[in-house]
């Protein structure tokens, strides 16, 4: 069953920056109706554009109240065997490493991430049936380069390949067994301690690369006959860069000038004579140098990730264009695959930000419409059991009326929807008797070739096929029953 990605926004408070310049608010969040409102800072007449997400949340809101709302069914969807996703998405400097990483005081500020750690390990301890095996990795990709955050050789240079089962992976990345969650939260600390970051004019320490820590869980369970049914899910926890307009001004001697003015007159000179002088950086501080360099990478695979989640909205492309960046490739399963989604949208409230929130709202507001097919991942057997469960629980709904019957003849025979009946003829019901008969025949067939295939016990194939006659044999006599005398189950 489809399922559209989830989508909240949160709003941070100003900060110092932007209270010394003396910035107007202009983010309005509404929590009770999950709806942001941004008003235009130069022209008070203009109409406010109004956005409704999943979720959203103001600056007196907590980390604890975000992931209780939204971030803990979809955690405990992996507990149960389905791929989650949770990323952060905005401007640099608006709030997702907050979000995502969090603080440890007050508590409540307590990231996704660290969350997310207790979390499953709870939901292990308290299982007495089954057992878990986690791993964990942490990559980033850095000027559209993987690097392995856990790895001896940190800027050592990864490969993406591609699996026709397990779908894009990352050559050669670390997998490291977690017992606990101090052992997760070890292991994150060692990563963060290893990543890109770098002083921007918006951010002090921005984070000058995506991250994504993932979370690879394997549940085995016995059932009464002691057959083994396991179950493997993964957790992304991403950690997206952030944009930031080239155009924002740099500092010179003190002086605020714009970068657009600057960069012509100093780029060149910057870089054939002052490349490798350290005091230059002293004077000159913004996003130049490196940081442009790292701003380029960083918004080209922003945009290729737009990109994306456009393509995916638009529905009319054949082709999503995944493969544009590392980032897209690396979450092809998360948009528009086999993965339960979030995106936490962060916002600054002001107005000099206005057009990066307006920017972040519409991607954010896109994002919502996309379309994921969660399912559980198990063991082929085991999926192919609940295949055969779910197709005989359905034929059993049909027989019963609960669920509209389509016939050969493409009459659709409808549970009672309203007081005037329509009895189907007996006609129709002796064609439906012979489609069930045939189906429960083909069924039969498929039955016992795959699971010849799989190499089953004979024992569990001779239940199974019991269990299908015995159904088959109840349903029927319920259609012969109706034949003979017509009830009231059926209308149309």
């Amino acid at each position: 069953m489809a399922e559209a990605v989830k989508v909240i926004v949160r709003c941070r408070p100003m900060n110092t920056r932007e209270k010394n310049l003396k910035c107007e608010d202009v983010v309005d969040i509404d929590g009770k109706i999950a709806q942001c409102a941004l008003r235009k800072p130069s022209d008070s007449k203009a109409p406010v554009k109004s956005f409704t997400f999943d979720g959203a949340y103001g600056e007196d809101s907590t980390t604890e109240q975000i992931y209780a709302d939204i971030g803990y069914p979809l955690v405990e969807g992996v507990t149960e065997g389905y791929n989650g996703t949770i990323f952060a998405y905005g401007q640099t400097g608006c709030g997702k490493s907050f979000s995502m990483q969090g603080i440890n005081d007050p508590p409540t500020q307590r990231g996704i991430i660290p969350r997310a750690f207790d979390h499953i390990f709870e939901t292990i301890q308290a299982s007495d049936s089954a057992k878990y095996l986690v791993h964990s990795s942490y990559l980033e990709i850095y000027n559209e380069e993987i690097r392995d955050l856990l790895g001896k050789e940190v800027k050592a240079k990864l490969d993406l390949k591609e699996h026709p089962e397990k779908g894009v992976y990352v050559q050669g990345l670390s997998m490291v067994p977690c017992k606990n969650v101090r052992e997760c939260q070890r292991i994150m600390d060692q990563g963060w301690m290893n990543r890109s970051v770098g002083a921007t004019l918006m951010n002090a320490d921005s984070s000058r690369s995506h991250s994504i820590f993932s979370i690879h869980l394997e549940r085995c369970e016995e059932d009464d006959t002691g057959e083994e049914h396991i179950r493997a899910a993964k957790l992304n926890l991403v950690d997206l860069a952030g944009s930031e307009r080239q155009a924002k001004t740099v500092s010179f001697f003190g002086m605020q000038l714009n970068y657009n003015v600057l960069v012509i007159v100093f780029y060149y000179y910057y870089y054939y004579y002052f490349l490798s002088c350290e005091i230059f950086s002293f004077f000159f501080v913004g996003s130049t140098g490196e940081r442009l360099k790292e701003a380029t990478k960083i918004n080209l695979s922003l945009s290729a990730l737009g990109n994306v989640i456009s393509a995916l909205v638009d529905g009319k492309s054949k082709h999503i264009p995944y493969r544009d960046s590392k980032l897209t490739r690396l979450l092809q399963d998360s948009l528009g695959g086999n993965t339960k989604t979030l995106m936490v949208a962060c916002l600054s409230p002001a107005d000099n930000n206005y057009d990066e929130t307006l920017s972040t709202l519409r991607y954010a507001n896109r994002a919502k419409n996309i379309k994921n097919k969660p399912k559980i991942n198990e063991d082929p057997k085991d999926a192919l059991l609940r295949e055969f469960q779910e197709e005989i629980n359905k034929l059993k709904m049909m027989l019963r009326g609960e669920i509209p019957v389509q016939l050969e003849d493409g009459t659709v025979v409808k549970p009672k929807t309203s007081p005037e009946k329509v009895q189907p003829s007996n006609a129709e019901l002796e064609k439906e008797k012979q489609r069930i008969r045939e189906e429960y025949e083909e069924k039969m067939q498929q039955m016992k070739t795959e699971f010849n295939t799989m190499k089953l016990s004979k024992e569990q194939l001779e239940v199974e096929m019991m269990k299908l006659k015995d159904h088959y044999d109840i349903e029927l006599a319920t259609v012969n029953t109706s034949v003979a005398s017509p009830g009231e189950g059926w209308y149309q």
